[in-house]
This record gives structure tokens, C-alpha cells and sequence, in this order.
């Protein structure tokens, strides 16, 4: 068993360097590297700043994971860290052992620093968990810059933080010496002409997520369409709440809409689209799918309002074989014919793993036209069919045709429409017995992992009721 009193009598050690008002660089430099974790999270939770700089400095790692420890952020010690950082981003001083090359404010788990800590002073942990270098996250950083910036940017309120703002204008006084890389990109709430000043400070090649959730009209989404098209590793995007001005032109619409539907031609890497209460799509969803490059693994479409025309270019659309998740939750469907989705399902059918068709209107006569392609979806795991107004004798047809999906482990499906009186009010008893009903059915053909028949959203409270063995009502 190794003896844990020696790192400790070094951590003592330590702390009294902290005191030390005649602490040097070259004093760090000879400190043992397991040590240097645990002095760093004091200095910085006690707001020794001087120490801090010098820590930053004499770091014996590639890489400094301060994210975790930026929880409540002190102003003055971050500062004092991208103070202590000047003296390597311009080569002020020379360093023995200079090896920083990344300091990451990435989130990590609050305990991320001490059990990094408790483990490296056992000796247990591998040096080059610190020492790997980011060059697959930042494709333009080959070899050009000595220091590395990365963070997660959410863009909620209509300014930043001290931190934030701290950080941003020390990377635009030090242009060309350092990049500053960004993988997860949200912007909830910040007006865009302030979100455009910090999208030209960050490396746009860096971007793999971005989530646009900030209620914008056409004219400010293609504002935006430029730095998309230049974040050519994106691999998620999450799109909410545009809408198009009554006061847009249908040919200005066209424009707008191509603008930004051309950008996808750049985004070959792609894997996950998510659009949801996107006004602008209704007539023009081919444009974006001819615009994909890659196959698709999840696609959203959700509460908007589509043609039919949409959805049979969805059909035909090459880049969703692959899909693993289908959303279409709140596409309005009563209307349509459903081969196109007959279609595409059978398209999917190898690879579908969840697939959402919640609150579409769809109702008995559409049905029938699904089930074949449905029940040849073998690698489904999760089946939402919530909110589409069918009856018993439709509901007891699909539960058979789902019969030989042995991977279904989460099917949610509508109560029956015999479930609610001539005024569409829910009588619960009536559900409750219908419930009873449905399950037994299921159980004599197949044992279910998870099965629940779900009410329309309660007026009052906005829940569902839902049975699962017995009824669990909503709140009021």
C-alpha cells in the first residue's frame, strides 16, 4: 500500500509557498508535478493572484482544465490567470519547462480537480491525460499558435458576465497570437448584433454544436447565415422559434430562404438536425434537403407547418437511410396521405431506433398505410404515437403489428378516442377500463418493457393523465 504521508507533508509545504511573498518562477519550477493541482486550486479558491500568475506560468502540463473551477467566478483570479498567461502568449518570458498549450474553461464536474488531485498523488493517474493535445477540435491550429483557448459559449442574457467579457477582450487585444475555440455554441436570448462581435472572435472551424434558440425573424436568421457556413465541422444544430415578418415579400422570403439553405452544402459533417417552430420551412423544406451533404442520424422536425409536397420530398430526401431518430411531433398530418411516410419508414426501417410521431393529427383511415413499414422497424427502441385521435379497434391493430419489435422498450401511445364524451371531454373511468383493456391485449400477445396509454394535455394544468398498469392522473 502506498504511504499517503509524503504528498501530504509536500502539499503543506505547499501552501506555506503561497505565503511566501518571495515566491519565483523558478521555485515552482522546482516543485513536484503532483503537487502542482492542488496548490493551483488553492491559490485560486483563496484569491492568491500573485500566485496564480506564477502557477499559470510554471504550469507542468499541456493543458490547464480550469472550467470546473469557474463555477462562481472571481473576477480578479481569472484575471490574474490571463495575466499570468501574457508572459507566454507574447513570449515575454522564457521558460525552462514551458509547456501550457491549452487552457480549457470547458464545463467538467465540480470534483473534477480533487479527484484529480487525490489521484495523481497516488501515482495512479497518466500524464497524458493532461498532455493531449486538441489538434482534432481545431483544424486550423496546426503548428501556428503556442496557446490555445477553448470554451462553451451559452449566450442567454443580453450581455455577458465580467468573466466572459474579461476573456473576449483579451483575445481581441491579442489577435494572431492564440485561437479561441468553441465546440458547443448556444444562443438563448443575446440580441444578434452582439452575438455577431463574438463570432468574430471565435474560431468558427471549431464549432461542432450550435443551438439557435433566440425567437429571430428570416431577416436576422440570414444575418446569421454567413458564420454558419463557415462552421464546417458542425455535426448538431438545433434550430427554434424563427419566424417569418408579415412585412417579407414571398420573392424576399425565396431569398432569405436560399441564403440559408445554401450553407448546408458546407456542412459536411452534419449528423444531427434539429428544427423546431420554423415558420419558413412550409413549401420549402426541398430546398433544404437538397442542400445536405451527409447521411443523417437524427432529424427533428417539430411544430411546424409542412405541405404535403414537404413530406414527399422528405421521402425521397438520400440523406436520411441512415436515421436512427425521426421526430415529426407536431406536424400536422390529418390531411395528408401517408404513403410518403409509408415511404421514408421503409427507408429507415434497418437503422430507426426512435421515432416520434406525437400530436400529428393522425387519425384511423391514415393509419393502415403506416403499419407494414412500422412493423419491419426491427431496431426501434422508443414508439411515441401520443395526442393522434384513433379508436380502440386502431389502437388494438397497431399494438399488433408492433408484436415482432423485440427492441421496443418504451412505446407511448394515445388513449382511445372512446376514452372522451361527444364534447371531447376525458371521463377517467372510462379510460381507467379501456386502459385495463388495451394492456391485456398486449399481454396475451407479447410481454411489453414499457407501455403507457397517454390522455390529451390536460386544459387547467397542461399534463397528460396516462395508464401504465393503473391510472396516474394529471395534477388538477
Amino acid at each position: 500500500m502506498r504511504i499517503r504521508s509524503p504528498p501530504r507533508l509536500l502539499e503543506l509545504a505547499g501552501r506555506s509557498l503561497l505565503r511566501d511573498q518571495a515566491l519565483t518562477i523558478s521555485t515552482l519550477e522546482e516543485l513536484p508535478t503532483e503537487l502542482f493541482p492542488p496548490l493551483f486550486m488553492e491559490a485560486f479558491s483563496g484569491r492568491h493572484c500573485e500566485a496564480l500568475k506564477l502557477m499559470v506560468q510554471a504550469w507542468p502540463f499541456l493543458r490547464l482544465p480550469l472550467g470546473s473551477l469557474m463555477k462562481r467566478p472571481c473576477p480578479e483570479t481569472f484575471q490574474a490567470v490571463l495575466d499570468g498567461l501574457d508572459a507566454l502568449v507574447t513570449q515575454r518570458v522564457r521558460l525552462r519547462r514551458w509547456k501550457l498549450q491549452v487552457l480549457d474553461l470547458q464545463d467538467v464536474s465540480e470534483n473534477f480537480w480533487m479527484v484529480w488531485s487525490e489521484v495523481m498523488a497516488s501515482g495512479c493517474l497518466p500524464n497524458d491525460m493532461w498532455n493531449r493535445k486538441p489538434v482534432q477540435h481545431c483544424p486550423r491550429m496546426r503548428g501556428q499558435q503556442p496557446l490555445t483557448v477553448f470554451v462553451d459559449l451559452c449566450l442567454k442574457n443580453r450581455t455577458l458576465d465580467e468573466c466572459l467579457t474579461c476573456l473576449f477582450l483579451w483575445v481581441k487585444q491579442r489577435e494572431g497570437l492564440l485561437h479561441l475555440c468553441c465546440k458547443k455554441l448556444k444562443m438563448l436570448g443575446m440580441p444578434f448584433h452582439n452575438i455577431r462581435n463574438i463570432l468574430k472572435i471565435v474560431n468558427l472551424d471549431c464549432i461542432q454544436e450550435v443551438e439557435v434558440n433566440c425567437n429571430w425573424t428570416l431577416p436576422i436568421l440570414a444575418e446569421f447565415t454567413p458564420y454558419l457556413g463557415q462552421m464546417r465541422n458542425l455535426h448538431r444544430l438545433i434550430l427554434s422559434d424563427v419566424d417569418v415578418s408579415h412585412y417579407i415579400s414571398p420573392e424576399k422570403k425565396k431569398e432569405f430562404v436560399t441564403q440559408f439553405t445554401s450553407q448546408f452544402l458546407k456542412l459536411c459533417y452534419l449528423q444531427k438536425l434539429y428544427m423546431n417552430s420554423v415558420s419558413f420551412l412550409e413549401g420549402h423544406l426541398d430546398q433544404l434537403l437538397s442542400c445536405l451533404k451527409t447521411s443523417l442520424k437524427i432529424l427533428a422536425i417539430t411544430n411546424c407547418v409542412l405541405l404535403e409536397s414537404d413530406l414527399r420530398h422528405l421521402s425521397k430526401c438520400p440523406s436520411i437511410r441512415q436515421l436512427k431518430t425521426l421526430d415529426l411531433t407536431g406536424i400536422r398530418l390529418a390531411n395528408f396521405s401517408l404513403v410518403p411516410l409509408q415511404v421514408l419508414l421503409e427507408k429507415v426501417a434497418g437503422t430507426l431506433e426512435y421515432l416520434d410521431l406525437d400530436d400529428c393529427g393522425i387519425v384511423d383511415s391514415q393509419v393502415n398505410t403506416i403499419l407494414p413499414a412500422l412493423s419491419r422497424c426491427f431496431e426501434l427502441t422508443t414508439f411515441s404515437f401520443r395526442g393522434n385521435p384513433v379508436s380502440m379497434a386502431t389502437l388494438e391493430n397497431l399494438l399488433c403489428h408492433t408484436i415482432r419489435l423485440d427492441n421496443l422498450c418504451l412505446e407511448l401511445y394515445p388513449a382511445p378516442r372512446e376514452s372522451y364524451d361527444a364534447g371531447g371531454t376525458l371521463c377517467r373511468s372510462r379510460f381507467a377500463q379501456l386502459g385495463a383493456e388495451l394492456m391485456g391485449r398486449v399481454r396475451d400477445l407479447r410481454e411489453p418493457k414499457r407501455i403507457l396509454f397517454c390522455t390529451d394535455y390536460c386544459s387547467r394544468c397542461g399534463n397528460r393523465s396516462f395508464y401504465d398498469l393503473e391510472l396516474d392522473q394529471c395534477c388538477c
